[in-house]
Order: structure tokens, then sequence, then C-alpha cells
């Protein structure tokens, strides 16, 4: 019985190379997959490495529109301030995407500047589920906190920074010089 099942197994497999051997040389290229080839065909250098977004670059980068055109549309959004546009747009990227750390992180950003904060906490707390390391989601988080008045929260993240930044790093710098006025106005 045994034997019969794994006999089976292997021809079966031997079948479905064949079959992939013969069809395959025979596929025309296709359009769509033309441009990952080419992107394959050379190693991506580390200045290319999506390790996270961050607010500076938000209209600069690679071409978002050929991966995802509601992701390019979210991020010329935020470019232009147009919150509630870019949020509706990340949110359909999102649908295709559902556990990007850097959609919601931006969905979490629009919704701030909105001064819409439950949803921008709900998104950054996302974000930091999908990638605990998400350095912007840790800024803007921290930003928010201050914004409700929560210093010592938004030093935790300054500290997770701290952490996650083995040298210095835009977002921790940004979070530290926001957070100092705060602390003057607290020693005086």
């Amino acid at each position: 019985m045994v034997i019969r099942l794994v006999s089976r197994t292997a021809m079966l497999g031997a079948g479905l190379a064949a079959a992939a051997a013969y069809v395959l040389p025979r596929l025309e290229p296709q359009d769509w997959l033309a441009p990952r080839l080419a992107l394959s065909a050379r190693p991506a250098e580390p200045e290319e490495w999506p390790i996270c977004t961050t607010m500076g670059s938000v209209a600069d980068g690679a071409d978002w529109a050929q991966l995802d055109p509601d992701f390019a549309a979210g991020k010329k959004a935020l470019a232009g301030q147009a919150w509630n546009t870019a949020i509706a747009a990340f949110k359909l990227a999102a649908l295709r995407d559902p556990q990007n750390a850097d959609l919601q992180n931006y969905i979490g950003y629009a919704h701030r500047r909105l001064r819409q904060l439950e949803p921008a906490f709900a998104h950054y707390r996302l974000a930091l589920t999908f990638n605990p390391r998400h350095r912007a989601a840790h800024e803007h988080m921290g930003q928010a906190y201050l914004a409700i008045g929560q210093l010592h929260e938004a030093e935790a993240h300054l500290a997770a920074l701290r952490d996650i930044c083995l040298i210095s790093c835009e977002e921790y710098g940004d979070l530290e010089r926001a957070i100092a006025p705060y602390k003057n106005s607290a020693i005086q």
C-alpha cells in the first residue's frame, strides 16, 4: 500500500515536471513580466533596500506606480497634503497588501495630520505589529503622543528608535527635536 502510494506520487511528480519542461520554453514573454525580469537581472544596491520609508521622502523614491497605482496615488496625495485622498488611496492599496507596515504608517500619518488621533494610533499600532522595527511608525507615534501631552510615551518610542538605529537615523533625530521643547517646558 505504502509502496504504491510512493510510486504514484513519484510518477505524478515526474509527469508534472515533464509537462512544465514542455510548456515553459514555449510560452511567450508577457509584458507584465518584463520589468520584473529586468529588475531581477541586477542585484539591488544597499541604498535601494526598502528598510523603511520616511515622510521626508514621500514624493521621492521608486516608481511605485508600476507596483501599485493606489500606493503611488497615496504618496502623491501626501506630498500635496490631501490627507483624506491619501487615506482613501492607501486603504485601497492595503486591501491588496494588508500586512504592509508602510501603508499603515502612511494612513496613520494622514489621520494625525487631520487631528484624528484615535485612528492614527490604531494604524501606527498595526504598522508596529507588522514590523516592530519600523522607524517611521515609532517616530510618528511618538509625535502623536506629544500631541496629547504624553511625554513619557513619546520618550518610550525615542528609546525604541535608539535601540533600532545603531547609528544616527533621521527618525530618531526628528523625534528627539520634537520632544526637546516639551522637556524644556516641563523643567521650567
